[in-house]
């Protein structure tokens, strides 16, 4: 259990206030795991499988979770999902889908793609943070994740 704890938290969050708040939250808990964020769909795209930037990063090294955020800039969360879910070494990647849409059609696509689950932003900022922190404590801490797939 200890190399999971090891394992970053994945946040995918163009909104800087959410991305700044989501930070706190999990550093008030003393939810040690180095938290990366992506803050397009791009971005998270080149992390999760080790290109662009993330040059030589194993996506078979997964995060303890990510935090997908839905509305995007460049790719949107569904595709960002539908890409982690279509290959072999991270398709069992832990993804929770973290977003202010209530729409349905989100709803049952993003399970439909495999998301481990969704939550919906809580507008106030407070009950915002106080999901995060609830979110990185259980996949951090209490979930048992998938082994690497090399």
């Amino acid at each position: 259990m200890a190399e999971h704890r090891e394992r970053p938290i994945l946040f995918i969050e163009d909104n800087p206030d959410d991305e700044a708040l989501a930070v706190r939250a999990l550093r008030k808990r003393n939810i040690a795991n180095p938290i990366v964020v992506c803050r397009d769909g791009a971005e998270a795209l080149e992390y999760v499988f080790g290109t662009g930037k993330y040059e030589g990063r194993n996506p078979a090294d997964f995060p303890a979770v990510t935090m997908l955020d839905l509305k995007l800039p460049k790719v949107d969360g569904l595709t960002v999902l539908e890409r982690i879910r279509a290959d072999e070494r991270t398709r069992l990647m832990p993804v929770v889908i973290l977003t202010s849409s209530n729409q349905e059609a989100d709803i049952v696509r993003s399970y439909e793609l495999g998301a481990n689950s969704y939550v919906r932003k809580p507008v106030e900022f407070e009950q915002f943070g106080e999901a995060v922190q609830q979110l990185g404590l259980y996949w951090s801490l209490l979930n048992e994740p998938p082994p690497a797939r090399t």
